[in-house]
């Protein structure tokens, strides 16, 4: 997947940006373009004309040219739009945590900023240092924006500890890049796509809700696979503590009520529709106006009457012209009838089962084990792998009805 790619590959202030040099030599000798942004305490560990020859490409490091050498102010946007892929290796905990925190205060981060193209990261540093809380929570939220992480080997570190920390060895780091691109396809380039997550909540007063266990870390990761594949997103989230995906719109709604009318809004100017979102069947007739007291109530059991809410992805199924309409089906027993049954009635064009019960398919986990039914009567079942992975597999189905 290397031959003809545009790679960006930030180095920073690490003891091992040496081993940069053998990074930017194999990925040239694998085909791929190379241009190298440092940052400028990268440079005291390693030369930038060490890199700029490797790569055949000037390495850049600062944000602006020299006074009276002219130069291209604007070189961040055009290199953003040049590149297929941004993999900073090795990346310091500073520079993990200024990413993380949006912060732009040099060329490298500035262009992090404007990239539309896959992130990806290589951590390396002290062992104390990678396990400590700031960076755990930092890498998380790196993750959870979908940008990629590959986790650091362990080993003997230069403080001369051991643990987790190293720049993995240059074929395992190559490996990463080939399989990122590999996913990378922009198959939806052009296409504007909508995606649901997460629950929604049902006031039964102010304080108090009905809801369900969906944790949205499928719906968003959906979303960062379609930015990633191209496509324009719009994500409408439930109550979720998640971070926004990158290069995506995002619309935060809290009840069923709120979704269906947010969903309408947009739907008829999309081209794919995914909705993971696991939307309440039903909410309280009458919600309190007031928190209600536990002494107010005389009975021992207090009775709510609850309302069917309006069935969203039935009514996109009727209302669908040109779209493709992908729903989610959550079966504990005899999924494949159920989920035919619901792709039927429903009028999708792609339906996506998944079973609770089964391990690592459950709320709130970061894998999940699908089976991807179509209209005309196709299944495919797939192995456990992360929701990532498998809104990818979700994704390229839908690009080829797109098609």
């Amino acid at each position: 997947m290397l031959g003809g790619k545009h790679i960006l590959l930030g180095v920073t202030g690490s003891i091992a940006a040496y081993k940069s040099a053998w990074l930017v030599r194999e990925l040239v000798k694998a085909g791929a373009e190379v241009q190298v942004v440092m940052t400028h305490n990268a440079t005291r560990f390693l030369p930038p004309l060490t890199l700029s020859t490797l790569s055949r490409r000037e390495a850049l490091v600062d944000m602006f040219p020299p006074p009276g050498g002219g130069g291209d102010w604007t070189r961040h946007i055009e290199l953003a739009l040049w590149a297929d892929l941004m993999f900073i290796a090795p990346a310091t905990a500073n520079t993990i945590a200024r990413i993380a925190s949006g912060i732009a205060d040099d060329f490298l981060t500035t262009l992090v900023l404007a990239l539309r193209c896959p992130l990806a990261f290589a951590p390396a540093m002290d062992v104390d240092m990678y396990h400590n809380e700031a960076t755990r929570r930092n890498l998380d939220a790196l993750r959870q924006s979908g940008c990629l992480v590959i986790d650091p080997d362990e080993g003997d570190l230069a403080s001369g500890l051991s643990g987790p920390g190293r720049l993995p060895e240059i074929d395992r780091l190559v490996k990463f890049v080939d399989d990122i691109l590999e996913h990378a396809h922009q198959d939806l380039r052009g296409k504007r796509v909508l995606v649901t997550a997460g629950p929604t909540h049902e006031p039964i007063d102010p304080v108090r809700y009905l809801g369900n266990r969906s944790s949205g870390k499928m719906g968003f990761a959906l979303a960062a696979a379609a930015a990633q594949r191209g496509a324009e997103v719009t994500l409408i989230a439930g109550p979720v503590s998640l971070q926004t995906p990158r290069n995506t719109r995002r619309i935060d709604v809290e009840t069923a009520a709120q979704m269906q009318e947010a969903v309408d809004r947009e739907f008829a100017g999309m081209d794919l529709v995914v909705m993971a979102a696991a939307v309440a069947d039903f909410s309280p007739l009458q919600p309190a106006a007031d928190k209600i007291k536990r002494d107010a109530v005389s009975a021992e059991h207090l009775t709510l009457k609850l309302r069917k809410n309006p069935d969203i992805l039935r009514e996109l199924g009727a209302r669908k012209t040109r779209q493709i309409l992908v729903g989610f089906a959550l079966e504990t027993d005899d999924g494949i009838t159920h989920a035919r049954q619901k792709l039927s009635a429903k009028n999708l064009d792609m339906i996506v089962l998944n079973n609770p019960l089964e391990q690592g398919a459950g709320f709130g986990t970061d894998t999940n084990i699908i089976t991807i039914l179509t209209a005309d009567g196709g299944a495919d079942a797939l192995p456990l792998m992360s929701k990532f992975n498998a809104a990818h597999e979700i994704l390229r189905r839908s690009a080829a009805l797109l098609r």
